[in-house]
């Protein structure tokens, strides 16, 4: 993935002004250089990826800075801000749980925890009827690794140790989340391979062509895996880099050799669920049901939340007190992913989405068609869409025009967060889930007019 930082030099732009965006600055506005540049002085490098605006506050589906600038978002935080920003409900339940005094509990029992592990369970297919409450969506996939390695144990003893996961994906940046991960540049920091955390190629009709399972097997057989010493496959319901459902097909194939092997079947939930693709989970598209998945991001409306959900026999792996987190569901997140999902439901947001549907994937294909062949590769699904500049008649990343592109989205009032996937060359378009059908139109046309601009 590319390293780079977006200058702080301030930049005259032309004045915006619609019912969802307003620019009367310079970009970055001048008056938020000092603050920009302390953060650079004092955090890590990789804090200064992202476009050098201050967020100061937000309404739906627009963010604001302190200087009198709008934006609509189309990043919604990284697609965490599901049911829009300053949503009442989640406000109330946040300011109501720190004014009742509570705001740390351990894994001490809380109402609060009640009411939200009984919402989720409704949410949930049999046989996920088990939850556990975590922090972060690395610490989701880590739970899942560890069920399917103590699960192989118990079932297959010490071989039946291998974890199964896809080229390109993205699990999160813990150790064990990055051994699972499928970026090579993301994972160096870790030394030789671990023979126990294998990858394969992803179905995704772009890098790998042939979409069939019989890839899957064939990458294994290649790699001297034996189906029974793998404990687990796991996959991201569309991959971070873009936005491609696993084929139906696919899904399902893999389902039986799951079955077949004894291996647990886990989807990387944490992008997906709750309402991004139009289901309340990615993998309801599919037909299949997983043994395990992880969320997060959109569960809480933008406070530090995730879960794991799966069956009883294997969220019952471990004994009381034995898989524990220290801010697992902290009270005041718990409330407000509590307020969160039931906003979701209450306002019909996967309806929303689904009805927006085709007119993000509409507009994906004409921003790429406007680029004249430098975006190859578009996917939509629900209110996801991914865009990826290559190297005109390859596949080869080419991240420069993908940069400039976020520069000049974020000059003309529209939000991105900087490119992301194979070779940063991918920009994802995921606005909060109440976004109407005319802002989102507004804002796919500015972008239209950038890919144009950049061909």
């Amino acid at each position: 993935m590319a390293t780079k930082e977006f200058s702080l030099l301030p930049e005259p732009v032309a004045p915006v002004q619609t019912r969802y965006r307003r620019i009367h600055t310079a970009i970055p506005v001048p008056e938020s250089i000092p603050a920009l540049q302390r953060m650079r002085d004092i955090e890590p490098r990789s804090m200064g990826g992202q476009p050098p605006i201050l967020w100061d506050h937000g309404d739906g589906a627009c963010i604001s800075d302190p200087y009198g600038n709008t934006w609509l978002d189309f990043s919604s935080g990284v697609l965490v801000t599901a049911s829009g920003h300053g949503r009442r409900e989640i406000v109330d339940a946040i300011t109501g749980m720190a004014q009742q005094g509570l705001y740390h509990a351990y894994c001490f029992p809380t109402e609060i925890r009640a009411q939200l592990v009984e919402e989720l369970e409704a949410w949930l297919p049999a046989p996920l009827k088990r939850v556990f409450l975590l922090t972060t969506g690395a610490e989701a996939t880590e739970c899942c690794i560890k069920l399917a390695r103590t699960h192989g144990l118990a079932k297959g003893g010490p071989r039946k140790n291998v974890l199964v996961t896809f080229e390109n994906a993205f699990h999160g940046r813990t150790m064990g989340a990055q051994l699972a991960g499928g970026s090579t540049g993301l994972k160096g920091w870790l030394g030789e391979p671990d023979p126990r955390f294998v990858q394969v190629p992803f179905p995704d009709g772009f890098r790998q062509k042939d979409t069939r399972f019989a890839v899957f097997e064939a990458a294994l057989e290649a790699k001297g895996v034996e189906p029974g010493a793998v404990c687990g496959v796991m996959a991201e319901t569309f991959q971070g880099c873009n936005a491609t459902l696993m084929p139906v097909e696919y899904a399902q194939a893999l389902r039986r050799w799951c079955d077949a092997h004894g291996a647990l079947m886990i989807f990387d939930e944490v992008q997906a669920a709750f309402g991004r693709t139009g289901k309340a989970f990615g993998f309801q598209h599919l037909g299949v049901v997983p043994d395990l998945a992880a969320c997060g991001k959109g569960i809480s409306g933008g406070m530090p939340l995730s879960a794991v959900a799966g069956t009883a026999e294997l969220m019952n792996l471990y004994g009381p007190g034995e898989m524990t987190s220290t801010h697992s569901a902290n009270p005041i997140c718990a409330a407000a992913a509590l307020a969160n999902l039931q906003v979701i439901r209450k306002d019909n947001l996967m309806e929303n989405v689904a009805r927006l549907d085709p007119v993000l994937k509409d507009g994906a294909r004409e921003i790429a068609r406007a680029s004249k062949g430098h975006i190859a590769a578009h996917a939509s699904i629900g209110l996801v869409a991914a865009l990826q500049y290559v190297r005109p008649g390859t596949t080869e990343s080419d991240p420069e025009p993908a940069w400039e592109f976020v520069r000049r989205a974020c000059q003309r009032g529209v939000m991105l967060f900087a490119p992301v996937g194979v070779g940063g060359c991918t920009i994802k378009i995921c606005p909060p889930l109440v976004i109407s059908e005319d802002a989102l139109g507004e804002g796919l046309g500015v972008l239209r007019t950038i890919a144009a601009e950049l061909t």
